[in-house]
């Protein structure tokens, strides 16, 4: 054996067979090795380490690897690894297939590279086969030292594209190969790692190594995410099954927020791509291919991903305090992208099954182990999410899942979840369920099975969440119906209509699930705050419809009871007796509180009328003609041709103090207005010449001040039922032109509610008038017409493709979300009470509508002088007029 020379001993040591190099171990080991530290050769230090790895190493024992050669071989292939990768960058700038000697070097480092892997990879192989158990502390440089290696080599090639500046074809081969190799020494690495046995007495230096090894993997995970799917799959896989395997001994040590981290984000990038293959398949119209194999591919990774998630969680959900949030932006973001959301990509529904069949369902069970976390409840059900518009309605989806699958769980989480910490479940949903306006406009729609044997079928938002909803109520605890309960009336006095009308559904609910005592009892609890809420505000009108809905669940005993309890008789009662419809109640009762409603109705009215009549008492009188207007809705068929008599007589007399002007400014005055024509609607056949005269005077006088809309509303009901009436031949000459004039203007309305009412109102009209020359002279210009033919005839308008409306709504939604803000802020900057409103002289306008009230007055007086003889009276009261009018002469003289 050579002393001296180097390369002597190398040609020497090739000739030597196995027997050989274990007898000479001991002398030519060192030798070796102190070659392999003092070469700076590439060439020369590859062939070293592979005599070294390939005819010695099997010859050390396993108790001696790490001291004898791992601690001394590994810490110099770093540095050669180091070394070789920096010289490939440097010279890879200046690849160019004109500079061939360049690219031969290039060609040359990445070669070496390859050796250097292949050799690394045998290393490793080796150790594999020593024993089914492998001591951490026999290899404890090996691994760190190999996934260094590998995770370089990875980022190498991920950066590829700008480390070779355009010119990858000149060495893609070589590339490939060392991918390939990198590839095959991470699958040996790992087959190792597998063999590691790490008891309960183990070291901390063996517990803080494997430590080490699991979170550089994880590393080396988001290196590859995107360049081969059983890699990425496998190298997970191997983080997850350590992590398990040694879970007593890491579970303190493990950086399981990263971890988790990575799981999510890599879950989202498979799903990503899992969309974006389908959209391409959806626009192409391509549905097989290489396309549909890479989708189908990415799909069960997806499932992979998700199956990790609930692996991972269940084994270390008590270390996820500080990463709910992240769980929650999962599901939000998955579903967020999915149909049925405004925001998702256009899909296949082919597609949209498999992915839903595939991948959610493998995710589903995450949430089942979420449940009973506490940190996930806070997270899910916090007040201050600040949630995007398109994680709006991934919220609601989410918290209607946590409803479906809480009755099957124990008390304490049905608890947890219910009464929350600043949202109960309850709250969570409506007020989640208000932000998704878009959705329930356009509306989406959302599988569901309606009849059990049935295949599922679509079904609007709002059904799909009422369906959900009542079914978590019925099985509610009892001890949690006080955050039911509250939840319910918030929602119900809630901004939000159709947030309001669920809560009034699943009210409704509940009170014909439950028994007939707690029915009774929550309607006798709407009722007293219908009765102590102020008369003016928007609350009592959804208050108002749920008490009427609710009447109509209870049993009759219970309604003879709250009749007997809220007398219909008395004043204060009226409030309550206003919103109820009569029909709800048995024929007998019906009657019986129908008359009682007139007479208190009646009374109430004609102590108004004959006193000053002052605005401030209007409310009540306003309260008085709705119980008019419910016993009439509801029970005229009961009341007495008296009664009826009674109730026209003094719905005449509000007709001769009205003035348009007033009604214009007065909101209170608009809802008498709105009131008496609706309650005319029931006499509109035994009106007079001078009753019609006066209300179509005011109308006429009222539309030139631009009245609200819920006073043309009024209007266009009223004008629907004239239909019906032949007008006098002495009050055609006025009424004619007043009624043509309302008409043609509510038909032009640029509101589309009303104008569409207005439509309606015309063909009833138009089908049940006498007087047929009026229905075309309504119609005073060709666009009306046209629009009133195309409503005959059905004629649809210009529709809206699916795509303009989604983006409309998504638009809508932004403008809705602002105002509401800009609102919100207005209200906190303003501490101080509004400054009056300065007095202004009156206008030209309002000294002509004053005047125009009292010439209607007069010719109202002329026409019941042509009907018979006047009282006694009238002549002193005309005189006395007479005086004030000549005294108003003299002061404007």
């Amino acid at each position: 054996m050579s002393q001296t020379d180097p390369e002597l001993l190398l040609q020497e040591l090739g000739g030597w067979d196995w027997d050989l190099c274990r007898r000479e171990l001991p002398a030519v080991l060192p030798r070796l090795l102190s070659m392999y530290q003092e070469s700076e050769d590439w060439n020369e230090h590859i062939r070293v380490l592979r005599i070294l790895t390939e005819m010695f190493l099997p010859h050390i024992s396993l108790a001696d690897l790490e001291q004898t050669f791992f601690s001394k071989v590994l810490p110099k292939t770093l540095q050669l690894f180091d070394n070789l990768m920096y010289e490939l960058s440097n010279e890879a700038k200046g690849l160019t297939s004109q500079n061939t000697a360049l690219c031969s070097t290039v060609r040359n480092l990445l070669q070496t590279l390859v050796q250097l892997l292949e050799t690394l990879t045998s290393c490793v192989r080796y150790v594999c086969t020593l024993q089914e158990c492998v001591p951490l502390e026999s290899i404890r440089t090996l691994p760190a030292s190999v996934l260094y290696v590998i995770k370089n080599t990875f980022t190498h090639c991920k950066d590829s594209e700008s480390v070779y500046c355009g010119h990858l074809h000149l060495i893609s081969d070589l590339l490939q190969a060392m991918f390939k190799e990198t590839y095959s020494l991470q699958k040996q690495l790992m087959e190792l790692l597998d063999t590691i046995s790490m008891g309960s007495a183990s070291t901390e230096d063996n517990i803080t190594d494997m430590v080490s090894v699991i979170h550089t993997v994880l590393e080396i995970c988001s290196v590859i995410s995107n360049m081969d799917h059983a890699l990425h799959a496998n190298t997970w896989k191997f983080i997850i099954k350590q992590s398990l395997k040694h879970h007593s001994l890491l579970q303190c040590h493990l950086k399981h927020g990263d971890i988790l981290s990575g799981l999510c984000n890599d879950t989202l990038l498979s799903f990503y791509s899992c969309l974006q293959l389908a959209e391409q398949m959806k626009m192409s119209e391509i549905q097989e291919g290489t396309d549909l194999r890479l989708f189908q591919k990415t799909v069960k990774l997806c499932r992979f991903f998700a199956n990790s998630l609930v692996h991972y969680t269940k084994e270390f959900i008590s270390f996820f305090s500080d990463s709910c949030s992240q769980l929650h932006q999962l599901f939000l973001q998955i579903y967020s992208k999915f149909p049925p959301s405004l925001y998702a990509p256009e899909i296949s529904e082919v597609h949209r099954d498999e992915i839903s069949r595939v991948f959610l369902v493998a995710l589903d069970p995450l949430i089942n182990q979420l449940l009973p976390f506490s940190p996930f409840m806070e997270q899910v059900l916090s007040e201050k999410l600040g949630l995007p518009p398109e994680q709006h309605l991934p919220q609601c989806l989410i918290l209607i899942t946590i409803m479906d699958k809480l009755s099957s769980q124990p008390e304490e989480v049905q608890t947890l979840w219910n009464t929350g910490k600043s949202l109960s479940l309850f709250s969570a949903l409506f007020f989640s369920f208000q932000q998704c306006s878009g959705e329930l406009s356009l509306p989406v729609c959302l599988p569901e099975v309606i009849s059990t044997g049935q295949l599922a079928a679509p079904i609007t938002l709002y059904h799909y969440v009422c369906v959900h909803l009542c079914s978590f109520i019925a099985s509610t605890l009892p001890s949690h119906f006080p955050q039911l309960e509250y939840a319910l009336l918030d929602a119900v006095l809630g901004s939000s209509m159709i947030t309001s009308l669920l809560a009034m559904d699943s009210w409704c609910f509940l009170a014909r699930y439950g028994t007939a005592e707690l029915c009774a009892h929550h309607v006798a609890v709407i009722a007293h705050l219908i009765k102590s809420w102020p008369s003016d505000c928007y609350e009592i009108c959804a208050l108002g419809v749920l008490l009427r809905r609710m009447l109509f669940l209870m049993a009759p005993d219970h309604q003879a009871k709250f009749a007997h309890k809220f007398v219909p008789e008395e004043v204060e009662n009226l409030a309550v007796w206003q919103h109820i419809s009569l029909k709800a109640l048995n024929p007998d009762l019906r009657k019986q509180v129908a008359c009682q409603l007139c007479v208190a109705g009646l009374a109430q009215c004609r102590q108004w009328l004959n006193s000053r009549r002052a605005l401030g008492e209007i409310r009540c009188v306003n309260t008085a003609l709705s119980v008019l207007l419910a016993a009439c809705s509801f029970a005229d068929d009961t009341l007495e041709a008296e009664l009826q008599a009674s109730v026209l007589g003094v719905l005449g007399q509000f007709w001769t103090f009205l003035q348009a002007k007033q009604v214009s400014h007065e909101p209170c005055l608009q809802q008498t207005l709105c009131l008496l024509l609706h309650l005319l609607e029931f006499f509109i056949q035994a009106l007079d010449a001078q009753l019609i005269t006066q209300v179509f005077a005011l109308q006429s006088s009222l539309f030139q001040l631009d009245p609200p809309d819920h006073v043309r509303l009024a209007m266009v009901d009223f004008l629907s039922s004239m239909g019906k009436v032949f007008i006098p031949q002495e009050a055609q000459r006025q009424v004619v032109p007043q009624l043509l004039c309302v008409f043609a203007s509510l038909l032009a309305d640029q509101t589309w509610l009303i104008h569409q009412h207005a439509l309606e109102a015309f063909t009833h009209f138009a089908e049940e008038t006498s007087h047929e020359d009026v229905v075309p002279r309504c119609l005073n210009s060709e666009e009306t017409k046209n629009k009133v033919v195309s409503f005959l005839a059905k004629t649809r308008q210009v529709e809206e493709t699916t795509e303009a409306r989604t983006e409309r709504m998504k638009q809508e939604r932004i403008t809705f979300s602002a105002q509401l803000m800009k609102m919100g802020g207005e209200l906190e900057s303003t501490g101080e009470p509004l400054a009056k409103r300065a007095c202004h002289p009156p206008s030209e306008e309002q000294y002509k509508s004053a005047i125009g009230t009292m010439e209607g007055a007069v010719e109202a007086v002329k026409l019941l002088l042509q009907k018979g003889s006047p009282p006694a009276w009238l002549a002193v009261k005309l005189e006395a007029l007479h005086a004030a009018i000549a005294i108003l002469r003299d002061s404007v003289r």
